[in-house]
């Protein structure tokens, strides 16, 4: 204990130890009548002048005098003593630091004896200043003190603590270490195996150490790497299920829960008396550090670190556990980055080969192919040993005059996509030169800083629809001229049998002026001379329809204008006025704005002539026949649809009416081309026709007039 001075000593006795701080008013209060130094009254000058310096310094400094090395300190010392401040003013040395006085003793002994100064520099020194052995690190000198005569009477130091320093170095070295160690790294069973072994190396801090990540599910924690001599124990797999933790496994189910780090004092809890460490004495505790993702709070794994028993558990320790942590989490992110990138990579070839069409990624000015899937070695006719690595030139040299490296050129120099469609091209295929054709597209290549890296080929072979088109023009041209030749016959053939009706008819005339009157009068003559009448009205019909059909399939369309259908309509009902009164029909019209159409107004007519006609001569004798003619207009069609109450049409014949010839009832008279007629004409000007019929409710005709 502090000796305190009850008796007044006069003030200029003391007048040394003015200021200072604490450490100046406790010398000033202490009792130096009972000290064995004696009343400072007496003290050697050289002893308070080295006393009044160190107080105003501001560098931690002491004074130990005599043969006993009676201690003197200022303020910026005490830090140092710890638990053994405001004790140690005027103790003894050795007392004061016991603990380490084998280490110190004998060079103190050296400064006394021979006057020689000292000097070390981070030095270690275990002290027992916080209640256990810590480790710290010191860089001081030892300096003899001389008495008034100038014999050496003590010693001098001046000294600064560097344990921080030391650690951060250390610490520093091994997340280093750790860092260097994870650049090769391929899984992460490896990047905790790695740690682990750098950690190892640094049981100073790490006595022992185990990383756990999490399993598939989440629930579980596996152990994949451990280092010191107790680090393999311990479950190798633990629950993190509240209730289903094991209670002689380190609850991690606490720091998945919290989200903390949990530090455990009673190792004896979780290992036994097994927690020793040879170099380091007896680990008591061990902190359990969460290993989050990167940038995220979700938790990958755990970090178990056993906490140095040399060593006071304080902020910047647990920042390193924190940020060994983050090293692992940042390794293990890495790890998991390669292995998605390698998948994707894998799944990105996968695609490649088994794409339904040739892909090719070229790199570089050179086109070096980097990938061909099996499409473009098939469309090429190589194996991908034959052009893999290679300029495409030179793995496809006979294309080099084919105009694809100035292609190339420009997609790789402007950036601008090259699509074409049915491009020929000749490549060496099974020994010999071979045309196809393909639709490709040349697409640039960026980096992700968007620079040109290269250019990705997309190709799709069409040798055989190009076969197919070709083939099919042959035949259209051919059934061309064939529908040539038939509409030049059908054409010829309607003029030519005009001439023999006539004779026919003429002849038949002249037959009933030779005969007898009551010749004609006989009942079976009368019925013969009908038929034949009828007979030659139907061929005269037919062969005017095949003429008008002729006319249809030769394409006159001489009078083209521009007519309103409105109009037109009206005009054609004026046609069937005596029909529509004897019928009792009623007709309803409605024509929007826009209805004018270019076409040809003969061909107009007799379109609505026909679907007028038809609706008439196909109407139900169960009702009063009603007809609905509407017309509007879309950005492609003028459409009129043509509506009827009739008899309608099964949907099964519905494909036949457009026949040539086709007739779906024979109670009205009829040649069957009408509608032919209409479809021709329509389609020939570019529109379509369609029907709507439901048998015994009517029918309805939309005519689309192309605009």
């Amino acid at each position: 204990m502090s000796q305190i001075n009850t008796d007044q000593q006069p003030v200029d006795s003391l007048g040394f130890m003015q200021g200072g701080g604490e450490m100046g008013a406790m010398m000033r209060a202490y009792n130096w009548e009972t000290h064995p130094l004696g009343s400072p009254a007496h003290w050697p000058q050289s002893l308070k002048a080295n006393i009044r310096l160190l107080l105003h310094a501001e560098f931690p400094m002491f004074i130990w005098w005599s043969k006993n090395l009676y201690d003197f300190h200022n303020d910026p010392y005490t830090p140092a003593l710890g638990n053994k401040h405001p004790t140690a003013l005027g103790k003894a040395a050795s007392e004061i630091w016991s603990e380490i006085w084998a280490d110190i003793g004998g060079i103190v002994e050296q400064v006394m004896g021979g006057g020689q100064s000292f000097y070390a520099e981070n030095l270690l020194l275990y002290l027992e200043r916080k209640g256990f052995p810590e480790e710290t690190y010191w860089t001081f000198s030892y300096s003899p003190a001389f008495d008034d005569q100038g014999q050496v009477a003590g010693v001098f130091c001046a000294c600064t603590e560097v344990t921080n320093t030391i650690l951060g170095q250390r610490r520093l070295a091994t997340l280093k270490d750790i860092a260097d160690a994870m650049a090769h790294i391929q899984t992460q069973e490896q990047v905790c195996q790695s740690a682990s072994q750098v950690l190892s190396e640094n049981q100073q801090d790490l006595p022992f150490s185990q990383i756990y990540l999490l399993t598939g599910n989440g629930r579980q924690a596996q152990r994949m790497g451990w280092s010191g001599t107790i680090g393999a124990q311990v479950p190798t797999v633990i629950s993190l299920e509240k209730d289903q933790a094991a209670t002689d496994a380190w609850p991690l189910w606490q720091v998945q829960e919290t989200k903390r780090q949990v530090l455990l004092e009673d190792l004896t809890l979780y290992i036994g008396g097994s927690a020793t460490n040879d170099h380091q004495g007896t680990s008591t505790s061990v902190a359990l550090v969460p290993i989050f993702r990167p940038g995220h709070d979700q938790i990958l794994g755990f970090f178990v670190a056993a906490v140095s028993p040399r060593l006071e558990f304080d902020t910047d320790y647990q920042n390193f556990f924190g940020l060994l942590a983050g090293q692992i989490a940042t390794s293990i992110a890495s790890v998991q980055a390669r292995e998605e990138m390698a998948r994707q990579q894998e799944e990105l070839v996968n695609l490649f080969e088994q794409a339904p069409v040739a892909i090719c990624i070229m790199l570089g000015e050179n086109y070096v192919v980097e990938l061909a899937n099996p499409g473009i070695c098939e469309l090429w006719g190589k194996k991908p040993e034959d052009v893999m690595g290679k300029p495409v030139l030179e793995a496809l040299p006979e294309v080099r005059d084919q105009g694809i490296k100035e292609l190339l050129d420009s997609v790789y120099t402007t950036g601008v996509p090259y699509v074409n469609t049915e491009l020929p091209i000749k490549l060496m295929r099974n020994g010999q030169l071979e045309t196809l054709y393909a639709n490709f597209v040349y697409q640039p290549m960026r980096d992700r800083l968007g620079q040109i890296t290269g250019v990705i080929a997309v190709a799709t072979s069409v040798n055989e629809q190009v076969a197919a088109r070709q083939e099919i023009e042959t035949m259209n041209t051919e059934l061309r001229a064939i529908n040539a030749d038939l509409d030049n016959f059908v054409y010829s053939a309607s003029h030519d049998l005009k001439a023999p009706i006539s004779n026919i008819e003429g002849l038949m005339e002249t037959l009933v002026e030779h005969l007898p009157p009551q010749t004609q009068q006989l009942d079976i003559v009368q019925r013969v001379l009908s038929l034949m009448q009828a007979s030659v009205g139907r061929f005269k019909r037919a062969v005017s329809d095949l003429t008008e059909v002729a006319k249809i399939q030769r394409g006159a369309e001489e009078d083209v204008a521009s007519l309103r259908l409105a109009e037109v309509v009206q005009d054609v009902q004026l046609d069937f006025e005596r029909d529509l009164q004897n019928t009792g029909a009623q007709v309803e019209t409605h024509f929007d704005e826009g209805t004018t159409i270019r076409f040809s107004a003969k061909n107009a007519r007799s379109i609505i002539y026909n679907l007028f006609s038809n609706a008439l001569k196909y109407r139900s004798p169960d009702r009063t026949p009603e007809i609905r003619i509407n017309a509007h207009a879309t950005p492609d069609f003028v459409v009129l649809s043509v509506a009827d109450n009739g008899l309608g049409i099964p949907a099964e014949d519905q494909d036949k009416v457009f026949s040539m010839f086709k007739r779906l009832h024979d109670h009205v008279e009829g040649t069957g081309i009408g509608l032919y007629i209409v479809k021709r004409i329509v389609e020939n000007a570019g529109g379509k026709i369609e029907l709507e019929s439901e048998l015994g409710k009517g029918s309805t005709f939309t005519v689309y007039f192309k605009r």
